[in-house]
C-alpha cells in the first residue's frame, strides 16, 4: 500500500484527486504544520469486515460476541429539598 504525506492547504486544492488516489488503494497523510493529524484509507467495506482484519492483526482482542449494554453506573438517591419539605409542611 502507497502512502503519501499532504498538507491541509494542498489537500483542499487537491481533494478529488486525493479520493480518487485513495479510492486506488493509497493512504493519505494529512499534516498540519508538518504533524500528522489526518488519514484517509480506502474504504474496505462493512464494519463485520473491518472488525475482523483488526482482529486478525492482532490489533484488537475480541471473541466476536455482542457487546453488551453497560447499566446505569451512578444512581441518584432524591434527598428532599428545602423547598419540598416547606411544601410538604405547608399542606
Amino acid at each position: 500500500m502507497r502512502e503519501q504525506s499532504i498538507g491541509i492547504r494542498e489537500l483542499k486544492a487537491r481533494l478529488s484527486q486525493c479520493v480518487r488516489d485513495v479510492k486506488d488503494g493509497a493512504t493519505i497523510v494529512v499534516t498540519e504544520h508538518g504533524r500528522r493529524v489526518a488519514r484517509l484509507v480506502p474504504d474496505t467495506g462493512s464494519v463485520d469486515d473491518r472488525l475482523g482484519a483488526l482482529k486478525d492483526s492482532g490489533s484488537i482482542l475480541w471473541s466476536g460476541r455482542r457487546l453488551g449494554g453497560r447499566g446505569a453506573t451512578v444512581r441518584t438517591i432524591k434527598k428532599p429539598t428545602v423547598a419540598d419539605i416547606l411544601v410538604e409542611n405547608r399542606g
